[in-house]
């Protein structure tokens, strides 16, 4: 952030004096930082993650393999700026730096300023500058008189060493050092634990130790700053303190984040507990429970700086957490899904609210949750008649409120008035979760009024002028879906549901129809609640759930989400990335499992198909010889009739006659007896 802003500075600007009609810090917002304009800052440097991609402000990135290779950069440049507050390993790299520049003037023909931003732990165990007065801020006089947190001996000997080596030769090197306050503004930093609790609804925000001490802070914006009038007007001071106006105190900024981002419970932990806190490191907790009491005097003196937050972050809280929601792309997503009765619009919002982690807006749950939260109200006003005067009264105003809600339901059929109902959703849509993470409306508003009243602003600052009329932009929907279908259709859908389903629910058909009457009846083509938002430009789409044949409606809860788009949120958390993997693995070893089982049923399918042929293979070739056998059987039996009429008869008296005469050569005898025997020569 401090380089993105530097990026977006014109060169010497910081000595002009400022007009009166120039806009504030604030202004400038990220899109106008990104892009680099003539005459201002270049900015070359590296990367903590090289893979990580160039930044659009950032003209060139350098990679380097040796130290060497870093150098040949380095002196390239006229600004170099180490920053040691947020990776400790620049410390090493940041003295190896300045040294080898010292070491190299000769062969340098330009000054080159060396500019360090350290921390003000490095101030954390100075002695007061008056043991009677120990509320006496520290200044950059008194920087010889600094001592370290034990942990930070690093940072105040490379502070010592740049400050040094900047005294030999100041027409080529000049040096300075910025002990910053702990930063906040933009994505957050040290802070950042808290925000992020805070932003998830935790019930309480956690305030390590007392929380009684004094922590010097100071905008990163404002950090920014004070570097560009540090590198503009090259002041004779070569250390300089940059911290706020605020002496406040750990507690008092944690309560502050706490009020206007969660919940406004704060829970004092020990140290001991804290240390145990995965989103939480040494370094930093080391930082948040220092007590220092410190005066930017030259800053504020001979600086010319466009404040973002000078008098600190309890006293510019709400800007810095749109600036926290902003950075970190958490702006709260809103929608509003209607549609008639039995349409579907529970079933998609369940699933668009868990996609989405998003809260699930329906009429039911809040009018129970706030009857229930005044209930609970008026009883502990009549359990404890001596309480807090305060809380005396809200007990008395919310009886009040109670017993008019009843009255009016006796004399309307059970039913609570339209104004209350505004007024619950109201309350339900600016409370902090819904304001963090955002909403899903479940079928509310129904009619063109009920939107009129809730969506009313209340407060000129939460409005938003249109052309046509104003509207509470905090809870205004940005995306406005209504379900469509015909009543037989949905007639049809709900007689097919299950009985077990169906009871104790306004789905049957009787109360089917008349929920369906009194839809088309204030939904007509010239009056419905659609046009209320088309009049203000939020134009509803309009989806035909009768095309919807998916399981649990899914396409069209993914049109739906082309419409809301990516999620604004951290995404995942371990553990929900835990379980995913474990589904996951789950899955991988079901499916392989499955695969597994299809393979080997294939297989035995196969086993069997190929068993059956060979025994069918087998089977058919009996047959054939059977059958080859019975035909020449059959074919045979003539010859057989003829061999036995004809030649046995000659054969078998040849052979008597020639066991009797025994012949010299039986074979000869044979022919010649069957050729003069033969019945068929004469």
């Amino acid at each position: 952030m401090k380089v993105k802003f530097l990026s977006s500075c014109v060169v010497g600007a910081s000595l002009e004096e400022m007009e009166e009609e120039e806009e504030d810090a604030r202004s400038v917002d990220s899109a106008t930082l990104a892009r680099p304009k003539e005459g201002c800052y270049e900015i070359i440097g590296t990367l903590k993650n090289k893979e990580a991609k160039k930044p659009d402000f950032v003209k060139e990135i350098i990679y380097y393999e040796t130290k060497e290779q870093l150098y040949e950069h380095l002196v390239e440049c006229d600004i170099i700026v180490y920053d040691i507050t947020e990776d400790p390993d620049q410390i090493d790299e940041a003295t190896w730096a300045v040294s080898e520049i010292h070491s190299d003037l000769e062969k340098i023909d330009k000054q080159i300023l060396f500019l360090l931003i350290s921390t003000v732990m490095t101030w954390a165990r100075s002695k007061p500058l008056d043991p009677d007065d120990p509320e006496i801020p520290f200044t950059e006089d008194d920087y010889r008189r600094r001592k370290p947190h034990p942990n930070f001996k690093e940072h105040i000997s490379a502070e010592k060493t740049v400050i040094k080596l900047g005294k030999t030769n100041k027409q080529k090197l000049v040096t300075y050092v910025v002990a910053s306050g702990l930063t906040y503004g933009g994505g957050e930093n040290i802070f950042h634990y808290l925000f992020k609790a805070a932003w998830h609804n935790a019930s309480q925000l956690q305030c390590f130790g007392p929380g009684g001490n004094v922590v010097p802070t100071i905008h990163i914006k404002d950090l920014a700053g004070v570097i560009q009038n540090v590198v503009d007007s090259r002041p004779k001071v070569r250390y300089i303190v940059a911290v706020d106006d605020s002496q406040t105190t750990l507690e008092e900024i944690v309560k502050a984040v706490s009020i206007n981002l969660g919940t406004g419970k704060i829970k004092h932990i020990s140290k001991e507990e804290a240390l145990l806190s995965k989103d939480i490191e040494q370094a930093d907790f080391d930082m948040l429970l220092v007590n220092l009491r410190m005066d930017a005097v030259y800053v504020k003196e001979n600086m010319r700086i466009r404040w973002v937050a000078e008098t600190g972050l309890m006293e510019n809280v709400i800007p810095v957490i749109k600036e926290y929601k902003e950075s970190r792309g958490l702006m709260p997503m809103r929608a509003c899904v209607l549609g008639p009765p039995a349409s579907g619009k529970t079933t998609i919002v369940k699933e668009l609210c868990d996609s989405y982690k998003l809260h699930h807006i329906k009429i039911k749950d809040v009018i129970e949750e706030a009857m229930d939260a005044l209930t609970k109200s008026a009883a502990r006003a009549n359990q404890e008649p001596e309480g807090e005067e305060e809380d005396d009264g809200k007990a008395q105003e919310d009886q009040e409120l109670l017993d008019a809600i009843n009255e009016g339901k006796e004399q309307n059929n059970g039913r609570i008035e339209d104004q209350y109902v505004i007024k619950f959703f109201k309350q339900k849509l600016h409370s902090m979760p819904c304001q963090n993470q955002g909403f899903i409306l479940d079928g509310f508003p129904k009619t063109r009024e009920q939107a009129t009243e809730l969506f009313a602003a209340e407060d000129e600052e939460e409005a938003e002028e249109e052309s046509k009329g104003s509207f509470d932009k905090a809870i205004m929907p940005e995306v406005v879906v209504c379900l469509d279908a015909t009543d037989e259709f949905l007639r049809a859908r709900v007689m097919n549901l299950p009985e077990s389903v169906v009871a104790g629910t306004h789905n049957t058909e009787e109360g089917l129809m008349r929920r369906l009457t009194e839809y088309r009846a204030i939904n007509g083509e010239d009056e419905t609640v659609l046009n209320y938002f088309d009049e203000l430009e939020i134009h509803p789409d309009k989806i035909d759930v009768t095309k919807d044949s998916s399981k649990m409606m899914a396409d069209t809860v993914e049109k739906v989400k082309k419409m809301m788009g990516p999620p604004r949120n951290y995404g995942p958390t371990a553990e929900e990335l835990a379980e995913m993997r474990q589904k996951e693995e789950e899955a991988r070893i079901k499916r392989e499992a499955e695969e597994k089982a299809e393979k080997e049923r294939k297989e035995a399918e196969e086993a069997a198909e190929r068993k059956r042929r060979q025994d069918e293979w087998a089977e058919r070739l009996d047959q054939v010889k059977r059958e080859e056998y019975d035909m020449l059987e059959t074919q045979s039996q003539p010859l057989r009739n003829y061999l036995m009429k004809h030649v046995m008869p000659t054969l078998t008296q040849a052979l008597i006659d020639c066991v009797k005469v025994r012949p010299d050569d039986a074979i000869d005898y044979m022919a010649e007896y069957l050729f003069q025997h033969n019945p068929q020569v004469d």
